[in-house]
């Protein structure tokens, strides 16, 4: 087809061209000084997008590496976790600490909100000999498009007396939706490149507090690629233990250039106001979200439920064939019931727009029962964000 393919997957999301233009270059020598001063640069960014004053350890891997490299260098064989079934991505990182010799526990959920800090607490206060060494919750569920109270799971764990180490999943919130490790006392902060980031796929993080690093001095468990030590100590003098991925790092300087620029308040502004016309659009066409609750509405994607008896999958079908707009589709128990789309990253209103004509074509094709109207409703969101003075 002519034109620009429509990516509103919930990521990976489309890059901008600053980006792309920062990585086609040459390989450079990841020894060398311009490498160095590269690195030093990211390392940088990455505190101040984290809000975290401690080391931020870079993988060349997807977000899966880093959930295991946060078990692996805090936790020892036999260890127990408490995991938070919120959806997809948190039943995934339960099964990978399974595979570790941990034992995972998951405090079971309908996959309609995020994870409840009440529950955390309940469980936490039935734990009186602190056999639970970790909490693990996923910021922003991927599959759901609900969002969990960080600071209210915080506190939970401080109401119990729990010295349990806090771990987030932050991969699809990061950069798109309010985040401060640090303030809200978070352990380990788990990051990926290819969402708000606005990276290819293909790096992600570590973000550390203090306790988590404590932790890693007494942890058994095998580490070698994931270890942070070795990372933490030459990245203090612009090097890894590794070759990097220095292409998508200059990637990376790059993107947290433009985000510095356009300032993280307008960002988080902006992902609001485009989800809010998202749901707009999703109320006019009778749909309903697979969030439940208000207050937990995802500002990077919102997933949207078909009809009984209707395919998810055939109207995302008809949308690429049809549109060249790919959409999310529904992962695990809700395969072929949601549609997910992605409004993170480099986008704009009228970006976003193009992408609900072609969802409200594609229902009509796809003789899924609905109303007209989406794109009008979601116009009427973004004319009155422009008329109260929000930034575009």
């Amino acid at each position: 087809m002519t034109g620009r393919h429509h990516l509103f997957i919930p990521g990976p999301s489309a890059l901008p061209d600053d980006v792309m233009r920062a990585m086609d270059r040459p390989t450079i020598d990841h020894r060398g000084p311009a490498f160095q001063a590269l690195a030093h640069d990211v390392q940088d960014g990455l505190r101040w997008i984290f809000g975290c004053a401690g080391p931020v350890v870079t993988y060349p891997a997807s977000g899966s590496g880093a959930w295991e490299a946060a078990l692996v260098n805090t936790l020892s064989p036999g260890d127990q976790v408490l995991m938070y079934e919120s959806g997809q991505f948190a039943s995934l990182w339960a099964e990978i600490a399974g595979r570790l010799s941990l034992k995972a526990e998951i405090l079971p959920g309908d996959w309609r909100r995020g994870a409840e800090a009440q529950r955390i607490e309940d469980r936490l206060r039935a734990d009186p000999g602190h056999r639970i060494r970790a909490v693990c919750v996923v910021h922003n569920e991927t599959s759901t498009g609900c969002t969990a109270d960080i600071p209210a799971i915080r506190a939970a764990l401080d109401a119990a007396g729990h010295p349990a180490l806090l771990m987030v999943d932050t991969i699809s919130s990061l950069g798109s939706i309010p985040y401060r490790a640090d303030d809200w006392g978070v352990d380990v902060t788990v990051g990926g490149s290819q969402k708000g980031l606005m990276l290819p796929p293909g790096i992600s993080f570590n973000a550390l507090g203090p306790k988590a690093l404590e932790a890693a001095k007494t942890a058994t468990l095998p580490r070698s690629y994931w270890a942070w030590e070795p990372v933490i100590r030459l990245n203090a003098d612009g090097f890894f233990p590794y070759t990097p991925a220095t292409n998508t790092l200059f990637g990376l300087r790059a993107a947290l250039a433009m985000m510095r620029a356009e300032g993280l308040e307008a960002i988080f502004a902006r992902h609001r106001r485009l989800a809010r016309a998202t749901r707009a659009a999703a109320t006019a066409w009778g749909l309903e979200l697979q969030c439940a609750v208000p207050s937990e509405y995802s500002a990077a994607l919102t997933a949207l439920r078909v009809p009984e008896g209707a395919s998810a999958d055939r109207l995302r079908q008809v949308a690429l064939a049809s549109f060249d707009l790919s959409l999310g589709n529904g992962l695990g128990k809700l395969a072929d019931r949601v549609f997910r789309i992605g409004h993170l990253g480099h986008l704009n209103d009228l970006s976003l727009i193009s992408a609900l004509a072609g969802v409200e074509m594609s229902l009509g094709l796809a003789d899924i029962a609905h109303q007209r109207g989406g794109v009008a409703a979601a116009m009427g969101v973004m004319a009155e964000a422009q008329r109260q003075g929000e930034p575009a």
